[in-house]
């Protein structure tokens, strides 16, 4: 009996879960097509978004089939550029050791020029104040000792006079704030423009060889000469192309220019040659007199003071022996302080680069006036700033300049005509 309510308890709870499960079925199902019916987009939406889809993509695929050619043909330039780039990078630490390595030479041959040379003068006073005979070996250990210390600072400061070591520092950290300049040219040619083309990575080699040879690393053959015949401006970028196109008849108000501004900046450029440039290569000419004539008195005067060594104690030479050895070693030792110390070839160098850049600005103005098609020039707005900023002044300032300029050019007096830079 028990079995029978057990089988009849189990046949009708299992065709209850049948019905519920087709119960709950049929209202999922019911619940579904409600939500389709309610809640789908509209056929002709989809198919409008479908078609959108469809055209963005072939469009982009497109896109990208039209620049993969310009990207393949922009690698190799873009790769030559990276190149001359590390080769950039890798002069400016060359530069930047040989210019360490110079300015060491400076101070450690003038310390030991002078201890030299203080030690011979001690020697030759010792001789002078000594009542011992001329013939005895002391007094001939110390005649040629001074002798030859004297001989040996002649001729140290005739190779420091000749390669002037605190120039060539100067020269090696003007090599190096140049080199630095260019590679950060460099990076933002390589940031900004695209496409990267042929007559890019020309330019930046050009301009390479031009600082390699307005600053040459080796000593022999290339240096530059240290008390030229003639003083000129120093000349670190390549020379700018003669065949510019000259100015046309139909001049409009493009890429930021307009007949005032360039008027303003023939004028800047004159400012510039009649002051700035003209007063820094006068003070290179007297720097560069101050230099040789320092030049020539140390070695003279170490010469002199051996001589005075070698003969002191002698009788037709009497006194003037040691007179000579001690003072005009102490005279040696005031000039190679004064040149070597003072660094006065450090100072001429100095004149003459900023010379250079005044020149360097001349040309650049000059060669954007001399472009015709003012859509090649440099953005004329952007290019007054550059300028003004480069001079030390505002934009006012550099505005006032060029009307006081050419007041003063049309009255005549250039007397009250003021520089152009106020940064030096």
């Amino acid at each position: 009996m028990a079995t029978l309510q057990a089988a009849s308890f189990c046949s009708s709870s299992s065709s209850s879960s049948a019905s519920f499960r087709k119960i709950k079925a049929t209202l999922h199902a019911q619940n579904l097509q409600y939500s389709s019916n309610h809640f789908s987009l509209p056929r002709l939406l989809v198919d409008e978004l479908n078609q959108r889809n469809e055209l963005q993509t072939f469009k982009s695929a497109s896109t990208q089939l039209e620049m993969k050619p310009k990207i393949e043909n922009n690698t190799k330039a873009m790769q030559k550029l990276y190149e001359i780039m590390e080769i950039v990078a890798d002069r400016v630490e060359m530069h930047k050791n040989i210019g360490t390595q110079r300015d060491n030479w400076n101070r450690l041959l003038l310390t030991s020029l002078n201890g030299m040379t203080v030690t011979a003068a001690t020697m030759a006073a010792l001789v002078a104040i000594s009542g011992v005979g001329v013939n005895a070996p002391a007094i001939l250990a110390l005649k040629l000792s001074s002798t030859l210390l004297y001989m040996a600072v002649t001729s140290i400061s005739l190779v420091m006079n000749k390669i002037q070591p605190s120039q060539l520092a100067e020269e090696q950290r003007n090599a190096t704030r140049l080199f630095k300049q260019l590679h950060e040219d460099i990076q933002i040619t390589l940031a900004l423009q695209n496409p990267i083309s042929e007559f890019d990575v020309e330019e930046a080699m050009k301009k390479v060889l031009a600082l390699d040879k307005a600053y040459p690393l080796p000593l022999l053959g290339t240096m530059l000469e240290k008390f030229p015949k003639k003083v000129e401006p120093a000349v670190w970028w390549p020379q700018v192309l003669e065949s510019k196109q000259e100015k046309g008849h139909e001049r409009v108000n493009s890429n930021g220019w307009n007949e005032k501004l360039e008027e303003e900046m023939r004028e800047i450029v004159g400012v510039l040659k009649r002051k700035d440039d003209a007063e820094y290569v006068r003070l290179s000419k007297v720097v560069l007199k101050v230099n040789k004539i320092l030049a020539l008195c140390g070695p003279l005067f170490t010469g002199l003071a051996a001589i005075g060594s070698i003969f002191q104690g002698l009788p037709f030479f009497g006194s003037w022996g040691s007179f000579l050895g001690v003072v005009f070693g102490a005279l040696a030792i005031v000039v190679n302080t004064l040149e070597h110390g003072g660094q006065v070839g450090m100072v001429f160098e100095m004149y003459r680069d900023s010379a250079g850049f005044f020149k360097l600005m001349e040309e650049t103005i000059e060669s954007n006036l001399k472009e015709g098609e003012v859509d090649r020039r440099e953005n004329g707005e952007l290019f007054e700033v550059k300028v003004a900023l480069k001079l030390g002044r505002s934009l006012s300032e550099l505005r006032d300049l060029a009307s006081t300029s050419s007041l003063s050019s049309t009255i005549g007096q250039d007397q009250k005509e003021e520089f152009g830079s106020k940064l030096f």
